[in-house]
Order: C-alpha cells, then structure tokens, then sequence
C-alpha cells in the first residue's frame, strides 16, 4: 500500500534509501523491520515509580493519560534488594527512589483501573525479578487477564548488577539459575512476554564507555543463550523475545554507531555461533533510555536539550521503545510537569521533525557507517578475551570477568578517566565546567518524598500480614525452599503459590538465601 511522504517543502519521500542490505534485512544493521518508524512509531514507554502504590498508579494513569504507548516501573531500593519495607535496612528509603512492593496486594494497587491485557509493562527489578513477575501473573489472573496474553519486559538482567549497579542479592551461579528458569516459564506459558531485558543502561551509567556498554552487554546476552541451552531449551525457543536495554548518551554519532554495531554482531553470532535459524532470534530488539549521568544539577533547563539529542540518537539508531529522563532528575524524582515535558520531547520528534518518514535516515554517511564498524572491531576484542579466559565459553567467561574483577576494573578506569578530563577542563560539560553563569538560579518546585509515605507503607504490610493465613504461607514458603534445593525444577510454578498464599518479597527471598547464600563481591585494588 502506498504510504506518501513528503518534506515540509512538499519533497517527495522515498521509504528508504542506499543500497542493501536494507532495513529489514540481515545482519540488520540498518532496523530490524523494513519500513521502521514509517508502519509504527517505537514505544513511548516512561520510567515511573515513587512512594506507595497507589502513588505510582497515579503517575501511571497521568502518563497514559498523557499519550504515554508502555509503561516502564522503578521500584525503590528496598524491594530491589529483595528487603520488606519493615526490614531494618530499609529505613529511610521506602518509596523515596522508586515505588514500594512488599505484597501482591501492592502489586494490585499499581496496576489498579489499568488494563493489562492492553498495555505493555516494563519492570526494572533483577535480584528478586523471578518474584515480582510471579506477582504480576497473579495480579492479572485475578483481574481475568490470562497470562499468556500479557505483554512486557522483566529486565531481570543479573550479571550486570555483578559488573556495575550492585543491586544483586545471591552470588552469580544461583542468579543465572534464577534468570534460566524465568525464560522457561515464559517460553511455555507467556509467549508474549520478554524474560530478559540484557541492559547495558547501568553499566553505562556506572562509567564505562560506549564500547565498554556494548561488548559488556552482549556478552552478557550469549552467557543467557548459552545458560538457557545448557538447561535444554533450543535457541529458537526462547530468542525471539531476548531484548535489551541500552544507554544513549551525548557523543552522537558514537551512540548511533553503537546501535547499529549491536544489531549486526547479535545477529551474526545468533546465526554463527548459536546455531539460531528463526529470523526472530536473529533481531536484536532494544528500549533506549537517554542518560541519567549526563543531566546536570546546574542549570537543570539545559539537560532539556540534552535529553532530546540523546532521544534523537535513539531514533536514529532505531531504538523500539524509549524513556526520555525528566530534566529535574539530577535534583529529584521527576516531578508530573517535567515527566511530561520528557514525553513531549519524544513527540516532537516523532511528530515534527520528519525523522520517521525515512527507514535508516542515516545509512550510507561515511562517517556513520566508518563508527558503526569501529565500534564492532572494539566490540569483538572484548568477546575475544572473555571467550578466552572462558574457555571457548561467554558464559565461563562472564564468570570469571566477574570473579576476577576484570568488569568492574575496566568500567573504574573508564569513569576516572572521563572525571580527570573533565576536571582538567579537557571535556566541556556545559554549565558545569563551562558556561556556568545562571547557576543556583533555578526555582523549580521539586517532587519530595516524605516519611509519611513509609509510615503509610508500613501499615499497609502490616494489614497484609495479619489478614492472612499464617500456615499457608509457611507451607507455601517450604515448597520454595525444597525447589530451589533441586536444580532440575524450575522455580517459577512455587513462586507462584507463594504469591497466591500471600507471601511478601522479604519472605520468599529470605526462604532464598537460606538454600544459595548471599554474595560478598571481591575487592577490587
């Protein structure tokens, strides 16, 4: 069917341009569908979570509300690291950097009045994600939505929280048994669902560098293919729905580069090495987020135009779905006016400024295609090492680079690196090394989280516990313990009914630790 496009001036478009391969087609270099942006806009999925609950489900509506097309959940750091909201580490941070979890009852109040079986939800939790998705199963099978009908992602990416985020609760070999056993569920029961979203987002924000973000990710993504395979799965039984997370930050045309470098090695090693016949496994599908390290307290209207070059670079590099960060996230949770405006960003852009009329804008520039092949050959020295001190395995390798300390060495070095340059004057970061007049001049009203809120969130656990049966709960708690003892049962199914019993996320993860231990991360001198 023809699809007219023109330029504001009334010059004809064509669907895309240059020589092949084309969008669409293998190694995929240039989009992984034909006609990208020009049959369907990505996703507008925007990052929300504070407070209780029903906070955040406010947030959600408004978003939606809003034109928001997914809806991408932070949860605070006690839930991310499998603590009750009464746990004794939790003090002070319940609902303060994202939404507090504790029951499925509160899982049931952020998605109240929203229908899951239309809207694709995107969860950033890993130590205890196996948990929250069992949560989410209950909470839309109770609301008469199957799960096989529900769309999303579970980011449930572990051995990056090893490498650069820290969030992680059991050591690596437990984990990735954790991470295995949700691809089999899903593969059998969710078919529209995403088990892992393999993100690279963190490991950028902990400092590496673009290059460092790829290779590190990817590798992280053949160490799941291969854990999967080891656990009896083929390839193309659970590739398809892989997808990944990526950062876009400020240099350019390095971000594009790196985009499409990802694309062309996933697909390649896919089909190469992993033996994957299914196109589908063949297409490295990724959200994008622009970069929360590079927005500024100083002069925080600024990173507006920050956001926006890093959003347009996503596009560019032909991102599926994206989260344009508010500009006040250097100072505060985003506040609904500043989310908003982050929203409208990614509508201009696909509304204004006639990027998505054309398949692979870009494609053919020198420049473009010189880094995209750069950026690979640096990509392909890391995958080099790693296989290496593996073995010939990724999975070994990813392993040992964890063990060693080898990950978190390289992203240190990185992020020092950048920070001597910057305070040597050799990189301009406007507004703070440069150009600062109009600092401490903004007036902006922030969104403050107050102990009101964990006083809230405390009452509402302790109304859960006592509105349950105790004996179910401890039953179902035993059943997850003798499970999680026998490595040839996948996990899934028990945690499950631990939800259905009432059991909080403190409860099951502790029932966890008791059968694999907690980590301890070496000390890296």
């Amino acid at each position: 069917m023809d699809d007219p496009r023109s330029t504001l001036s009334g010059i004809p478009l064509s669907p895309v341009y240059g020589e092949g391969p084309l969008p669409g087609e293998y190694p995929y270099t240039r989009g992984v569908h034909t006609d990208m942006y020009r049959s369907r806009l990505w996703t507008m999925r925007m990052f929300a979570g504070f407070g209780t609950a029903t906070d955040t489900n406010g947030r959600f509506r408004e978003l939606l509300r809003s034109g928001s097309t997914g809806l991408s959940t932070a949860f605070d750091m006690p839930t991310l690291m499998g603590r009750d909201s009464d746990h004794p580490w939790s003090l002070g941070e319940v609902g303060r950097a994202g939404v507090a979890v504790d029951t499925v009852e509160d899982m049931a109040d952020l998605f109240a009045d929203i229908d899951l079986g239309g809207v694709s939800t995107s969860m950033t939790i890993n130590g205890p994600a196996a948990i929250l998705l069992a949560m989410y199963v209950v909470v839309a099978e109770q609301g008469g939505v199957d799960r096989g009908q529900l769309a999303g992602t579970l980011q449930n990416d572990i051995l990056k929280e090893y490498q650069a985020q820290k969030e992680y609760i059991f050591p690596p070999r437990p984990s990735v048994r954790l991470v295995t056993d949700v691809i089999r569920f899903t593969a059998a029961e969710m078919p529209r669902w995403n088990p892992v979203s393999v993100s690279g987002y963190h490991i950028r924000e902990a400092g590496s560098t673009a290059v460092q973000e790829l290779a590190f990710t990817l590798a992280n993504g053949f160490a799941y293919v291969e854990a999967a395979v080891a656990a009896g799965l083929h390839v193309d039984d659970f590739a398809p729905r892989l997808s990944f997370f990526f950062n876009s930050h400020v240099d350019f045309f390095e971000e594009i580069g790196k985009f499409r470098a990802a694309r062309r090695i996933w697909a390649r090693w896919m089909r190469e090495r992993y033996g994957a016949v299914d196109e589908r496994s063949l297409k490295l599908r990724f959200h994008t987020q622009t970069a929360g390290v590079s927005l500024t307290a100083q002069q925080p209207e600024t990173n507006i135009a920050r956001v926006a070059l890093q959003a347009l670079a996503g596009v560019l590099g032909g991102t599926q779905s994206l989260h344009t960060d508010s500009h006040d996230e250097a100072l505060a949770l985003p506040s609904e006016e500043a989310a908003r405006t982050a929203l409208r960003t990614q509508q201009v852009i696909a509304h204004e400024t006639g990027v998505t009329g054309v398949a692979d804008p870009l494609g053919g520039s020198s420049y473009v295609e010189w880094m995209t092949d750069e950026v690979e050959r640096r990509a392909e020295e890391v995958f080099a090492h790693l296989d290496e001190i593996g073995g010939g395995s990724i999975l070994e390798g990813v392993h040992e680079g964890i063990q060693s300390g080898w990950f978190m060495g390289e992203i240190a070095e990185s992020a020092y690196r950048f920070e001597r340059e910057v305070n040597a004057g050799e990189r301009i970061v406007v507004g703070v090394n440069a150009f600062t007049e109009g600092n401490g001049s903004s007036d902006a009203e922030l969104l403050r989280v107050g102990q009101e809120t964990e006083d809230d969130q405390l009452a509402r656990l302790a109304a859960a516990r006592s509105g349950r049966d105790s004996e179910a709960v401890a039953a179902s708690l035993g059943r997850v313990v003798a499970d999680a003892t026998d490595t040839g049962v996948n996990l899934m199914p028990s945690l499950v009914r631990a939800v259905e019993a009432r059991a909080t996320v403190g409860e099951i993860v502790e029932a966890l630790e008791g059968v694999f231990g907690t980590y301890v991360e070496t000390a890296v001198v």
